[in-house]
């Protein structure tokens, strides 16, 4: 507001001097009439911003009486401002409206210049200076209204590809937590499971002799050692790039026996039957068949009693893992967090695979994954 208010008065005292130095047509009126149209004009430059219409309508008056006492130049070089104010701030249909009135109030100009003169020469002559005075700042406005319009929408489009970005890294920050904690849950609970199941064995049984209890400790140090062998080689990959060391050390389905071994170990018995031909896996499916066996063995460790019983099968188009162990509805030994059945689910459903399980007849659980192998091509 303040600097539309210097601009009027800066415009307004250079208008009244054009005024007393003769800039306007002599029709024997007095220099103070031609003020009053020229101050009309410049209300219109004060308001430009925030009433572009006003404006407009106070130059419109302006113009006018100055085309009867006048004309003058400065009250015409004004109104050209409150023409353009109108077409840039005003609304963009008004704007368009305006331009057409503009051209056709021009022709019309020159038209009525040429009747009033009985010389058709002075209509184009006419024209082209009333399309000056009307056309020309109108146009001019709409050429930079498009032109701010568009670097808006550039500007608009830009933030909301920072947007979309930003939601794609939030994103891919999560899928990558998600998949962390599936790893480090998977890869630590089993090994902490049977530590913690031993030492509990041997802290509340009295009865046990020095052999067993040692062999019981060497087993506790057995799966601490391989924890954290385990945890350094994921800690090693994490800090790499590449993929060749992380496909060189991921675990495999084929390699499933030490899990067997290692749930035998920590007391759960454990049978192990291979059904088909065992080949290479896609890397995706193979970690995720040795991910879901070894979280099905911790939670037989945890919940089971007697033995469990693991079966692989190996189809054209997919590899099966089912583990199955009796619990009876006996206390489970060690409480859990719930996330291995939802690691499991997401593991399998990441590679296109199903995943079920619950309990079956007679009183078991059953744990089963069903994984695509495209074919059996590793």
């Amino acid at each position: 507001m303040r600097r539309a208010a210097h601009w009027a008065g800066l415009v307004f005292v250079v208008g009244v001097l054009l005024i007393m130095g003769g800039a306007y047509t002599r029709r024997g009126v007095p220099e103070w009439v031609l003020v009053v149209p020229l101050a009309l004009t410049c209300a219109g430059v004060l308001v430009r911003y925030r009433a572009p219409l006003v404006s407009l309508g106070l130059g419109v008056v302006g113009i006018s009486l100055d085309l009867v006492v006048g004309p003058s130049l400065p009250t015409v070089l004004v109104f050209t401002d409150n023409a353009y104010a109108a077409a840039l701030y005003g609304p963009a249909r008004f704007s368009r409206w305006l331009l057409g009135g503009a051209s056709v109030l021009a022709v019309l100009a020159g038209a009525v210049a040429g009747f009033l003169a009985r010389d058709w020469k002075v209509l184009p002559i006419f024209a082209v200076q009333a399309a000056l005075v009307l056309v020309t700042p109108v146009t001019t406005a709409m050429v930079l209204r498009q032109q701010r319009d568009q670097a808006a929408a550039e500007r608009a489009r830009a933030e909301q590809v920072a947007r979309l970005a930003e939601l794609d890294r939030q994103a891919a920050i999560a899928a990558e937590r998600r998949r962390m904690a599936r790893e480090l849950h998977d890869m630590i609970a089993n090994h902490f499971s049977a530590i913690a199941i031993q030492s509990t064995a041997a802290l509340s049984r009295r009865d046990l002799d020095e052999r067993t209890v040692r062999r019981v400790m060497q087993s506790v140090r057995e799966n601490s050692v391989q924890g954290m062998a385990e945890m350094r080689s994921m800690i090693g990959l994490l800090r790499q790039e590449g993929d060749d060391t992380a496909d060189a050390m991921r675990p495999r389905l084929a390699d499933s026996e030490s899990l067997a071994q290692r749930a035998h170990e920590a007391g759960l018995a454990t049978t192990m039957r291979v059904e088909g031909e065992v080949r290479e896996l896609p890397a995706p499916v193979d970690l995720a068949g040795y991910r879901i066996l070894q979280e099905a063995l911790t939670n037989a460790l945890k919940h089971g009693q007697e033995a469990a019983t693991v079966v692989i099968e190996y189809a054209p188009e997919r590899v099966s893992v089912a583990v199955d162990n009796p619990v009876n509805g006996r206390r489970a030994r060690l409480d859990g967090a719930g996330a291995g059945l939802i690691g499991m689910r997401e593991r399998a459903a990441l590679v296109g695979g199903s995943f079920e399980a619950g309990p079956v007849d007679g009183g078991g659980w059953r744990v089963k994954a069903v994984l695509p192998t495209g074919g059996g091509e590793g």
